[in-house]
């Protein structure tokens, strides 16, 4: 980003000073306090007239307008806006969907609701060892309203000392997640006022409805029944399982889809783009005279130790990089073709497959004036073949001035962009008005600190004015994926999140029917049963709510997960196995957390259990 006028006096923006159909720039306008210009799509449309007053006749001769509305127009993007409207401004950044923002908001919004059932599941469950203070606070006159007031005054106090807490762990947490979003959020109440009535609410909300329930319960033990020992705690209903079956429903299509993105992720990054994307340093000369420097660069840098070859183009490779697309008219159809200048040593130095005919060459002169390399997404797009590709001319590609490119060669598909789409009509060529401001840079391997230097040294010597930049590209072309890494690893936490609070509410039932099933339990075991048919009799309830849970996650997991895949052009086929990992993880997991409240209930002296007070 930068002014105008610094722009205008770089070489870049001197050559396209009177350009005013060059969509590879975005220009940003402050408007008067008050301005309806934004609106005023007229206006607008009298301002591109008024510097572009050839538009309609060139478009109309090249068959890309018939006459029926503006065939192009300005439009005027609020600044607040850019971030939330995907597809509106090309800013060369992907632009956030409010829709996420409401996605996550409700993830948290259900772990605050699951965290809340859990703690009344847990409550209830441990309401064994206040049995008895009810009863006798009972018997001595404490009124039902009195009992409930003391629970849900607890139960506030342990949100409000939550809330503390949480307030701490996100303050320190924070800057992990901005790393993990590319985000740059502040915990500052002076930026979001507005949290200073939430957090209170949050705090009173959550107390209420994790308080709630198990105050009614435990103030409704009936005296007599709690001191002699026969009292049953409720709880234990279809309700709070359905609800413990509903977490490890989550937690099994998280734990799949994180599998199924990571693999998705993967094969993104090592499938084959169609041309050899290792070694390559991509050094960045756009504010020189590229056209005087390449050449001195080359030669200077050829040869040279760790250096394996080196060629150019006007565009980059890989995500924020740009492109330039043309549309004309072919025999009366319009046509949309992606352009590359590029120089004879890009296709052999990147490692692509000419299918046909051959490469450019210096010593056919008319290469740098209408000779083009086609891929072969476009030469099907055309109509051709292989066997008479070679030698058609792009007709209408120049107007009516009867220059039309001819094509010499076809190259094999490649990725030039993000395997989200298919492979689109692209064209190289070596057209005398563009200029090479990409030098694409072969390091040989196990030397590339060798190679990197010997490029630096050249440039320094060649450029000193300028800094050296270079990227590499396997890592351009990884950043289209950035948004993919991103959201598995955040799938991929929420996974561990459900499981923890799934374990946790699994744990609450296996406690609440631990203390309900105590006498039944001493009974068994006086008996002769073992801690291990203990532990199987309490266990086989609760392993079978997470065999339902598995059975309804899996499909609606890979609902989602084909649903999503259908975004790539290129994608992986949903494997069964991984749902079976995940199911087999939720039950191993379910497994540790009810098999350890059950051996507690199995191994506890049956006369405590027993006795009669």
């Amino acid at each position: 980003l930068c002014s105008y006028a610094r722009h205008a006096a770089t070489k870049w923006g001197k050559r396209n000073e009177g350009n005013w159909n060059r969509s590879s720039y975005q220009t940003f306008v402050a408007l008067r306090p008050g301005s309806g210009l934004s609106g005023d799509s007229a206006r607008l449309q009298q301002f591109w007239n008024k510097y572009y007053p050839d538009q309609e006749a060139n478009m109309r001769n090249e068959g890309r307008w018939k006459g029926e509305g503006p065939p192009m127009s300005y439009r005027l993007q609020s600044l607040k806006n850019m971030h939330t409207e995907p597809g509106v401004f090309a800013s060369g950044a992907p632009a956030f969907n409010p829709r996420y923002g409401w996605i996550l908001l409700g993830l948290g919004g259900l772990v605050l609701l699951i965290a809340c059932i859990n703690f009344t599941t847990l409550a209830i469950g441990r309401s064994a060892g206040r049995a008895r203070e009810i009863g006798v606070r009972k018997v001595i006159g404490a009124f039902r309203r009195q009992l409930v007031g003391q629970f849900l005054a607890e139960s506030l106090l342990l949100s409000a000392i939550s809330m503390i807490l949480a307030i701490g762990l996100a303050y320190l947490l924070l800057p992990a997640l901005n790393e993990l979003t590319d985000k740059q959020l502040h915990f500052d109440l002076s930026q979001y006022p507005e949290l200073g009535w939430m957090f209170p609410a949050l705090t009173l909300l959550a107390g209420l409805l994790a308080g709630a329930y198990p105050a009614l319960v435990l103030s409704g033990f009936r005296p007599l029944e709690v001191l002699r020992s026969k009292f049953r705690v409720a709880g234990a209903n279809i309700f709070t399982k359905s609800l413990v079956s509903v977490q490890f429903i989550l937690s099994v299509g998280l734990i799949a889809c994180t599998l199924v993105m990571v693999r998705q992720l993967q094969y993104l990054l090592t499938r084959d783009p169609g041309f050899n994307k290792a070694n390559v340093m991509i050094v960045n000369a756009e504010d020189t005279d590229a056209k005087q420097l390449y050449p001195r660069f080359r030669a200077a840098v050829a040869g040279q130790p760790g250096i394996a070859g080196i060629a150019a183009s006007e565009l980059s490779l890989g995500a924020g990089t740009g492109w330039n697309q043309n549309g004309f008219s072919y025999n009366g159809e319009p046509k949309e073709v992606y352009e590359y200048f590029v120089d004879p040593d890009y296709i052999p130095v990147l490692g692509m497959e000419l299918l046909a005919g051959r490469n450019f060459d210096y010593a056919y002169s008319t290469d740098t004036l209408n000779a083009i390399v086609i891929n072969e997404s476009m030469m099907r797009d055309f109509g051709w073949t292989l066997d008479n590709a070679v030698g058609q001319p792009l007709r209408g590609f120049r107007g009516d001035s009867g220059n039309d490119p001819v094509v010499i060669g076809v190259v094999r598909d490649f990725n030039y962009l993000s395997m989200h789409g298919q492979v689109q009509p692209m064209m190289f060529h070596m057209f005398s008005d563009y200029a090479p401001y990409q030098i694409f840079v072969r390091l040989q391997a196990g030397r590339i600190a060798e190679g990197i230097a010997a490029a630096e040294t050249a440039w320094k010597d060649l450029s000193p004015e300028l800094p050296f930049q270079y990227a590499f590209l396997d890592e351009n072309l990884s950043n289209f994926y950035i948004s993919e890494a991103r959201w598995s690893r955040i799938v991929g936490y929420a996974g561990a999140l459900a499981i923890l609070l799934a374990c946790l509410g699994l744990f609450g039932l296996a406690a609440l029917a631990a203390v309900n099933r105590t006498k039944e339990i001493g009974i068994r075991k006086v008996l002769g049963a073992s801690i291990f048919s203990i532990t199987g009799l309490l266990s086989k309830e609760f392993i079978l709510l997470v065999l339902i849970a598995i059975a309804v996650a899996t499909p609606l997991a890979y609902w989602v997960m084909a649903m999503w895949l259908r975004d790539f052009a290129f994608r992986i086929d949903v494997q069964w196995w991984v749902f079976a990992l995940a199911g087999l993880a939720s039950i191993g997991v379910a497994l540790l957390t009810v098999g350890f409240q059950s051996y507690r209930a199995a191994v506890a002296n049956p006369a405590e259990s027993l006795k009669s007070e």
